[in-house]
């Protein structure tokens, strides 16, 4: 059985929870506060964060890692792109993503009003940049609904929640974003916490 520590309002453990969802397989979601179970989360994570996936003895830390785990382990429905040319692209966004846009939500959340009105700037900036490409296709990597898609969807879920307000010309990721928040998955997958986001 597999056991994923989750964090109620982490988007990178929203991440692996829509994966599970979307495998429809057996799990078990233990929700984590990492202020109260530090000592727990450390001896797993030397890092001392959540997600962590458990899986006999197995112990894997990082969100990005845990999904391609979980889609080699579980290959229906495949999130990975099978083609070793496509599967190298799309670790090359998974990496963008994190770089461009989510390695500015710690200043957003803990940072000076300075430090995180600058990242609200800098993850708005480049978030309309890839707004057009929603204008041709349904997914991020065309028709197929990809790991690069559950790897978008939270921060596009937390827009409100963390102040970011999108430009007009930006509509067709809104529009994206949408189809994403729609899918069973993504709803299942939701905490009463992450739901209290979007009211």
């Amino acid at each position: 059985m597999m056991i994923l520590y989750s964090g109620t309002a982490c988007p990178f453990s929203q991440r692996c929870r829509i994966v599970l969802y979307e495998k429809g397989m057996d799990f078990d979601i233990r929700d984590m506060d990492p202020q109260d179970k530090a000592d727990e989360i450390a001896a797993m994570n030397p890092y001392g964060q959540v997600p962590i996936l458990v899986e006999r003895d197995l112990t894997l830390y990082e969100s990005n890692i845990i999904n391609e785990y979980i889609d080699e382990r579980f290959p229906h429905p495949q999130l990975m792109p099978a083609d070793p040319v496509m599967r190298a692209r799309a670790r090359l966004f998974l990496h963008n993503f994190e770089s461009d846009l989510f390695s500015h939500l710690g200043d957003i959340v803990h940072g000076t009003p300075k430090a995180a009105e600058k990242a609200r700037t800098i993850v708005r900036d480049n978030l309309t940049q890839i707004a057009p490409i929603f204008g041709k296709q349904k997914y991020m990597l065309g028709d197929e609904y990809s790991m690069l898609d559950v790897a978008i969807a939270p921060l596009l879920w937390r827009l409100n929640h963390y102040g970011i307000q999108l430009p007009k010309q930006a509509t067709p990721l809104l529009k994206y974003a949408e189809r994403l928040f729609a899918r069973p998955a993504f709803i299942e997958a939701l905490t009463p916490v992450e739901k209290a986001m979007r009211k």
